[in-house]
C-alpha cells in the first residue's frame, strides 16, 4: 500500500512526493504509478479524475512532482517548462568527493532510446542536447559526498550521466555507478527531487515547494 504525500493542493494542481521505485506513469498492468494513484485519490473524494502530467521523475528517484488537475492548467505549467522557468532542485550522494565546493557541469547528451541509457558526447554531434548543472558540496567523508544540485536543462538521466561522467557516479545507481554495475550493493539510488519553484498556472503567484535534505554522512 502506497500512501499520497501531498504537500500542496487546490483546484489546479497537485503537488506530492513521489517515493522511490514508483514510476510516474506506466502501462505495466497491476503496477501502481503516480498517475493511477492520483486518479484514484480524486476519484476517491468524488471528483473528476483527471491528471495531467507536465515533468517527470525516473522511477527510482524520490521527491516533489506537480500535477495538474485541469487541462488549462497543463497547457499552462507545460509552457513554463519549456521556457525554462520552473526551477528543479536536488541532493544527490555520490561516489568520491569532488575538488571543488561549487562547479558547473556543461556536456553534451545523446540519448539511446533503444537502451534507454544516455551517454556523454563531443559537441556537435547529431541530436545531442546541451545539458547544464550546477552543484555545491554540502558534506563529505573522504569517500563519499552529499551534492546540492541546480538543474538548468532537463534532459534524459541528466544528473546521473553527468556525474557519472565527471568521475562522481550516484550511490546506488544500477545504470551510470560502474561499480553498482560490477556488484550492486542493494543501496537505493541517493537522488531526491527536494525543491521545486513555479509560477501558480491560474494565479501567476510564485509557488516554492520544499522537503528536507535526506541524506547525511556521518
Amino acid at each position: 500500500m502506497i500512501n499520497l504525500s501531498v504537500l500542496y493542493e487546490d483546484e489546479s494542481l497537485i503537488v506530492c512526493k513521489k517515493p522511490s521505485g514508483v514510476a510516474t506513469q506506466t502501462k505495466r498492468i497491476g503496477q501502481a504509478d503516480m498517475e493511477s494513484l492520483l486518479k484514484n485519490y480524486r476519484m476517491g473524494r468524488g471528483e473528476e479524475p483527471y491528471i495531467g502530467i507536465v515533468h517527470r521523475l525516473d522511477q527510482p528517484v524520490e521527491g516533489i512532482m506537480v500535477f495538474s488537475k485541469t487541462k488549462e492548467a497543463a497547457a499552462a505549467l507545460s509552457r513554463q517548462i519549456a521556457a525554462g522557468k520552473v526551477d528543479k532542485f536536488y541532493y544527490a550522494m555520490v561516489e568520491g568527493v569532488p575538488p571543488k565546493k561549487k562547479a558547473t557541469l556543461c556536456d553534451y547528451l545523446l540519448r539511446d532510446g533503444r537502451t534507454n541509457i544516455s551517454a556523454v558526447v563531443a559537441s556537435g554531434t547529431a541530436d545531442a542536447k546541451r545539458a547544464v548543472l550546477a552543484y555545491e558540496l554540502l558534506e563529505e567523508n573522504g569517500k563519499r559526498a552529499v551534492l546540492r544540485i541546480r538543474l538548468e536543462t532537463g534532459r534524459h538521466h541528466q544528473i546521473r550521466v553527468q556525474l557519472s561522467h565527471a568521475g562522481y557516479p550516484i550511490v546506488g545507481d544500477r545504470k551510470y555507478n560502474f561499480r553498482e554495475n560490477l556488484s550492486s550493493s542493494g543501496e537505493a539510488l541517493a537522488l531526491c527531487s527536494y525543491k521545486i519553484v513555479f509560477r501558480h498556472p491560474k494565479t501567476l503567484k510564485k509557488l516554492e515547494l520544499e522537503i528536507d535534505k535526506p541524506y547525511h554522512l556521518s
